[in-house]
C-alpha cells in the first residue's frame, strides 16, 4: 500500500470539497449582495411612492440593508459548513458580550429610533446641538450628519443628540436677527432710531410681520447702544444679517451720526 498516494488523494478530496464550498459561498455572496441592492432599491421606490419623510427613508433603508447583510453572512457561513445553529448560539453569546462592551453604540441606535419616532429634526433643517450649528444632511442608524456653515461635515452621535438640547431654526420658518449698533452721546436718539428703522423697512428681505424694532438697549461707557431686531425667513437670515450691518454703516455716515471707536490719549510730562 502506497501511503503517499493515499495522503495525496485525501488532500485532493479535501481540497476539492472545501474548494467547492468556498466557491459556492463566493457565488452566494455575489448574488446575495446583488439581490440586497435590488431589494433596497425596491424599498426606496416604495417609500418614495408612499411619500415617506426623507429622514425616515434613510434610517429604514440603512436598517433593512444591515439586517439583510447579516442574514446573507449566516447563509454564506452555512454554505461553508459552519453549523448555523451553533453559530446562532455563539452569535447570541457574542451579542451579549458585545452589547455590554458597546453600550454607547446601542444608546446611539436607540437615539436614532427616538429621532425617527418624535421627529424633532428632519433633513434640511438648520439646527444647533451639542455646540454645533449646521444643516441636517443625513440621519443614520448611529449618527446624524450636519453640514456646517463653512461647509464642514459634522457628525453627532444619535445618543447625545436625542438626550441633549436641540435648537431647530427651521421649524417656525422665521428667525429674528439680533444686531447691536452704538452711536456717540452727542447723537439725537429720535433721529438715530428713524435712520435705523428706515434701513430695516427698506431692506427687501426683512419681513413686515413680525415688524422690526429699534430700541435703546444700553448707555455704555462711550456709546448709546441700539438693539436692532429685524425678522427674516430662515433661508434669508445671513443675507439680512450682513446686509443690514453694511446698510446701517452707510446710513449713519450719510446722516452725520458718529459711530464711536476707541481713542488713545497720550499724556506727556514736561521735565
Amino acid at each position: 500500500m502506497n501511503l503517499e498516494n493515499i495522503d495525496t488523494e485525501k488532500w485532493l478530496e479535501l481540497g476539492l470539497d472545501y474548494g467547492l464550498k468556498i466557491l459556492g459561498a463566493i457565488v452566494i455572496w455575489i448574488i446575495g449582495s446583488w439581490v440586497i441592492k435590488k431589494l433596497v432599491n425596491v424599498a426606496r421606490k416604495g417609500m418614495e411612492k408612499a411619500d415617506y419623510d426623507a429622514s425616515l427613508q434613510k434610517f429604514l433603508l440603512n436598517l433593512i440593508s444591515w439586517i439583510l447583510k447579516i442574514i446573507l453572512i449566516i447563509v454564506v457561513l452555512g454554505t461553508m459548513g459552519v453549523e448555523t445553529t451553533s453559530f446562532a448560539a455563539i452569535l447570541a453569546a457574542a451579542g451579549l458580550a458585545i452589547g455590554l462592551a458597546l453600550q454607547g453604540s446601542l444608546g446611539n441606535f436607540a437615539g436614532g429610533v427616538l429621532l425617527m419616532i418624535f421627529k424633532p429634526i428632519k433633513i434640511g433643517d438648520l439646527i444647533e446641538a451639542q455646540g454645533e450649528l449646521g444643516v441636517v444632511k443625513e440621519i443614520e442608524i448611529f449618527t446624524t450628519k450636519l453640514t456646517g456653515l463653512s461647509n464642514r461635515e459634522i457628525i453627532i452621535p444619535n445618543g447625545s443628540l436625542s438626550n441633549g438640547n436641540i435648537i431647530n431654526y427651521t421649524t417656525e420658518g422665521t428667525r429674528r436677527v439680533d444686531l447691536t449698533f452704538g452711536v456717540g452721546y452727542d447723537s439725537d436718539i429720535k433721529k438715530t432710531k428713524e435712520v435705523l428703522m428706515n434701513v430695516l423697512t427698506s431692506h427687501p428681505k426683512v419681513l413686515k410681520d413680525p415688524a422690526p424694532t429699534v430700541n435703546v438697549s444700553e448707555l455704555a461707557d462711550s456709546s448709546i447702544n441700539f438693539a436692532v431686531r429685524p425678522w427674516s425667513t430662515s433661508d434669508d437670515y445671513w443675507d439680512v444679517y450682513f446686509g443690514i450691518t453694511e446698510d446701517v454703516k452707510e446710513a449713519l455716515d450719510k446722516a452725520g451720526i458718529e459711530i464711536p471707536y476707541p481713542h488713545q490719549v497720550e499724556i506727556k510730562k514736561q521735565g
